[in-house]
């Protein structure tokens, strides 16, 4: 049974930082490109970054309004993805969702439509 488990949303300070984890269970977890959407009320979920594993290294996509503010990363051993976010902006408030997908040639990961399992998603609000 594919399980992801978000956790490490919540409430922070426009600038400050959070750090979300995705905890993955019931597949191979190094076979498959793992992501990160967010959502708000109202609007589609959006692409925020992507990364997969080639064997010897990873490679991660980014949309460009959190380039240079959110790393994404993946711990194989433990079946674990982040994302740190840094310079929180209010316009990133959202509910965040990881993702899984196997890695074919023929899937955009920064398309939902890629992802064959989603986490619950975790709320993440920066205000005053």
């Amino acid at each position: 049974q594919v399980q992801l488990v978000e956790s490490g949303g919540g409430l922070v300070q426009p600038g400050g930082s959070l750090r979300l984890s995705c905890a993955a269970s019931g597949f191979v977890f190094s076979n498959y490109v793992m992501g990160w959407f967010r959502q708000t009320p109202g609007k589609e979920r959006e692409f925020v970054a992507a990364i997969t594993w080639t064997g010897s290294g990873s490679v991660t996509f980014y949309t460009d309004s959190v380039k240079g503010r959110f790393t994404i990363s993946r711990d194989n051993a433990n079946n674990t993805m982040y994302v740190q976010m840094n310079t929180l902006k209010a316009e990133d408030t959202a509910v965040y969702y990881c993702a899984a997908a196997p890695r074919l040639s023929s899937r955009i990961y920064t398309q939902q439509g890629a992802y064959d399992y989603w986490g619950q998603g975790t709320q993440v609000t920066v205000t005053v």
